[in-house]
């Protein structure tokens, strides 16, 4: 090949990169946020959600030149999907994790929130009831509640990303808010009970 023509595909080369990286800037960066959120949502220990948006990601830029420009977020969704089906593949279960991390952050009030001893009685006990609620709940039903109540994704995203009809996730996302409401009838709380947050 003479000087010119090795010039040439070198340019070429240049050029698909630079493509590829506006392309990825465009249409996966603005989705990193949310994929966190999901990825948190899909695994029980926050440096595996860093390993699968990583996963994620690198997976998008191999495939950015290839994707169509509609619907970055199903498309990533998607992808994120098949990451962890594929790593459920590859790895054994944690048995040594602690179930009780996620636990913590329920006795902490914010900063700067001065209630009354009443309204901080209550706001715990809420706390503790509604997240012993979500934990008796079936994984099926606290999937669709972390997706779309806590992570803000649509029926039609957590579908596509739990491989299910939307309909379905209407479905369990309506039985799960049904027992919460449930527990908390109960205990005798309900959200007005909470106070002003």
């Amino acid at each position: 090949m003479t000087e010119q023509g090795s010039s040439g595909v070198e340019d070429l080369a240049g050029d698909a990169e630079e493509s590829r990286r506006r392309a990825f800037a465009r249409f996966v960066l603005p989705e990193v946020e949310v994929l966190l959120r999901v990825a948190r949502t899909l695994t029980t220990q926050p440096a595996d959600a860093e390993d699968l948006v990583q996963d994620t990601l690198l997976r998008a830029y191999r495939a950015v030149d290839r994707f169509d420009g509609r619907h970055p977020r199903a498309w990533l969704l998607t992808i994120m999907r098949r990451a962890e089906i594929n790593r459920h593949r590859r790895r054994r279960p944690h048995l040594l994790d602690d179930p009780d991390d996620d636990l913590e952050r329920l006795a902490a009030v914010p900063a700067g929130r001065a209630g009354s001893p009443e309204e901080t009685v209550v706001d715990e006990t809420f706390d503790e009831v509604l997240e012993t609620a979500f934990r008796a709940l079936p994984v099926k039903h606290q999937q669709v509640v972390r997706l779309v109540d806590i992570d803000g994704l649509s029926y039609g995203e957590a579908a596509r990303l739990l491989d299910v009809p939307e309909g379905t996730v209407m479905s369990r996302l309506h039985r799960a808010r049904k027992r919460i409401r449930g527990r908390l009838a109960a205990a005798g709380l309900t959200a007005e009970k909470r106070g002003a947050r």
